[in-house]
């Protein structure tokens, strides 16, 4: 179950935010048939090479995807608790499947039942234990990173004609990036107390320009403490489910 559910998790996050466009999320919004269904259909087929298997079921979860897309429509844009709600749903679905359908990514457990017995277990490579880790772990990081990226920035929202700023274009966008990669990975090392430092650089970054300006100075506070906490939270969380699934096979870092 475990094993689906970190296939499945990897599949929506690259779906929603790796291949899904401005274009496409802005045509999702108003409801563009024809956006939805491509869509779903880039869900649908990252299911499938993401579990490695054909399953009626993902075609279901491809279905409720888009149903939930399509509510969260109805919100207000460019707010957080909409897309915190939409993934929130998404993130109910996905382990409702794997909880439902435990053995799309293990072959072997639906051939009994007449099932395809998928390709990654075979003919690919003998069992791949380590894949669903590793699926994991990226999933983690798109999700700290990428979409740690759109909620912050959603969050930020109401506050930005208050501050915006005269520093590269998308600089804070880039910098925000980096700076929750950096944590992810650090927890992933278990090197957490490496986050201290990162707070500590940014401080004396930012302080000549925060000191002068005290909305801007709480804006930077916001901003740093939604996104550290952010990717913290997704560090955590990864973890959490690496330890049910088999380990990736990379020897941890020593303090």
């Amino acid at each position: 179950m475990t094993e689906t559910f970190a296939a499945l998790l990897l599949a929506h996050v690259l779906a929603d935010f790796v291949f899904q466009t401005g274009w496409i999320a802005t045509r999702k919004q108003a409801r563009d048939p024809v956006v939805l269904a491509l869509h779903g259909a880039i869900v649908l087929s990252l299911a499938i090479v993401g579990t490695g298997n054909w399953h009626w079921g993902l075609a279901v979860l491809a279905a409720a995807h888009l149903a939930i897309d399509l509510g969260k429509s109805f919100a207000r844009a460019h707010r957080l608790w909409p897309f915190l709600a939409d993934q929130a749903a998404h993130l109910l679905t996905i382990g409702l499947a794997a909880a439902l359908l435990p053995g799309l990514w293990v072959g072997g457990a639906w051939a009994t039942g007449g099932w395809p017995t998928g390709w990654w277990p075979e003919p690919l490579w003998p069992e791949p234990a380590w894949a669903p880790g590793l699926m994991a772990a990226l999933a983690g990081l798109l999700i700290a990173a990428r979409a740690g990226g759109f909620a912050v920035g959603l969050l930020m929202q109401p506050f930005s004609e208050a501050n915006p700023g005269d520093g590269l274009p998308k600089g804070g966008a880039v910098i925000g990036l980096l700076e929750r990669g950096l944590i992810y990975l650090l927890i992933m090392a278990g090197q957490s107390a490496g986050i201290g430092f990162l707070i500590a650089a940014k401080s004396v970054l930012r302080f000549d320009a925060t000191s002068k300006d005290r909305s801007a100075s709480e804006y930077v506070i916001i901003g740093t403490l939604a996104s550290f906490g952010w990717a913290m939270t997704a560090g955590w969380a990864t973890l959490a489910l690496l330890k049910a699934l088999s380990p990736i096979g990379i020897p941890a870092l020593t303090p």
